[in-house]
């Protein structure tokens, strides 16, 4: 019997990002915080693992035989001492690819979570923490897929329960943005300190946007010098009415539009999809849980 659980996307509100460490680590802080769009994650048991990937961008992931969703189940199956899981793992991939929006990492953890519940692993949410840190920083983070600070490497993470629900718009005008490269446009570049901001003096969703506005994400302009389309969608995002913050989310090529109401998203996600047919566009909320 096959069980399904929602990957949802990861937006960094602020993304603030030091100087590459001794070990080519940057330290970061971030607020990060998950919408209730993603990819779909189907697992049932068999005979062996396999990956199935279909859906509107499974494209994109058909050639790549060793994608973060393996890799993970790989490492649970070494500290369970099974051996590979017996899973077939069906992707539904409807978040677009190398996107800022963590959809590979998400992928991942919710698939450590339904592998858990179909072998019935007596295994611990720590546990399956360090299971999800081989995929990377990104990874104890979207396991849990609360709202979090995340800082040192992004590993350190402190939930952050009094955000408030924030509707919003996300915006991905169909190009790439390797992260790799990004940081690497960042390092040559001039380079920020990796500061946690005063917290707002208060959550109502209206101080927290202005409160955002004054912060940054310090690869957004790196992400923009690559990759010209990611300002022209900023730009379009920013000027369309009902939103009221436009950023570029993690190292891109994603824009999210903070609105102060679920229907001024809902009106702007339909403006932008009409002047802009070939972009991804959805209409979300960003909630604390």
């Amino acid at each position: 019997m096959s069980i399904q659980a929602l990957a949802p996307a990861k937006i960094n509100l602020f993304l603030h990002v030091g100087a590459v460490d001794a070990e080519n680590y940057h330290p970061l802080s971030s607020l990060v915080v998950f919408a209730d769009v993603g990819d779909l994650i189907a697992v049932e048991r068999a005979d062996r693992l396999s990956l199935t990937v279909v859906g509107p961008f499974g494209a994109g992931l058909a050639v790549e035989p060793d994608n973060l969703i393996l890799r993970a189940l790989r490492r649970l199956g070494q500290v369970t001492g099974g051996g590979e899981p017996p899973l077939k793992v069906t992707l539904d991939k409807r978040l677009p690819i190398a996107a800022g929006l963590g959809g590979g990492s998400s992928d991942a953890g919710v698939a450590l979570k339904l592998a858990r519940q179909v072998l019935g692993l007596d295994l611990s949410d720590e546990a399956l923490e360090v299971v999800a840190g081989v995929i990377g920083a990104d990874g104890p983070m979207c396991l849990h897929a609360r709202t979090a600070w995340a800082e040192g490497r992004g590993e350190v993470l402190t939930d952050e329960p009094r955000l408030p629900p924030l509707p919003v718009v996300l915006f991905n005008p169909g190009v790439p943005s390797p992260t790799g490269a990004v940081y690497r446009a960042y390092d040559a570049g001039a380079v920020q300190d990796a500061n946690r901001p005063v917290r707002p003096l208060d959550w109502s969703a209206e101080t927290v946007i202005d409160w955002l506005a004054g912060l940054r994400n310090d690869l957004q302009p790196p992400a923009i010098a690559l990759t010209p389309e990611i300002g022209d969608a900023l730009a379009a995002v920013a000027t369309t009415p009902g939103i009221a913050l436009a950023r570029m989310s993690g190292s891109g090529a994603t824009i999210f539009g903070l609105c102060l109401t679920q229907e001024d998203a809902d009106a702007a996600a339909a403006t932008l999809a009409d002047a802009h047919p070939n972009a991804w566009v959805q209409s979300s909320i960003l909630a604390a849980k």
